[in-house]
């Protein structure tokens, strides 16, 4: 196992529905835990990547429509 952990910077404060996908994403094989800073608008993924990459965590937030400015 290879944990791995990228941050990435939000563009606002995220919506119900946004924390909605995330909690059904945080069913992905793979994915460790994630967590949401609100004072720094951060959002932060720890994840096996033998099992998920990174490019797959950045699609799923897309299509969530997550407003992920940059990583971090």
């Amino acid at each position: 196992m290879t944990l791995v952990e990228v941050t990435y910077e939000l563009q606002g404060p995220l919506r119900p529905e946004q924390l909605r996908a995330l909690g059904q994403f945080a069913n992905t094989y793979g994915l460790r835990r994630f967590r949401v800073d609100e004072h720094l608008n951060r959002l932060s993924f720890e994840y096996d990547a033998s099992h998920l990459k990174e490019t797959e965590v950045a699609h799923v937030l897309r299509m969530a429509r997550i407003p992920v400015q940059r990583r971090v």
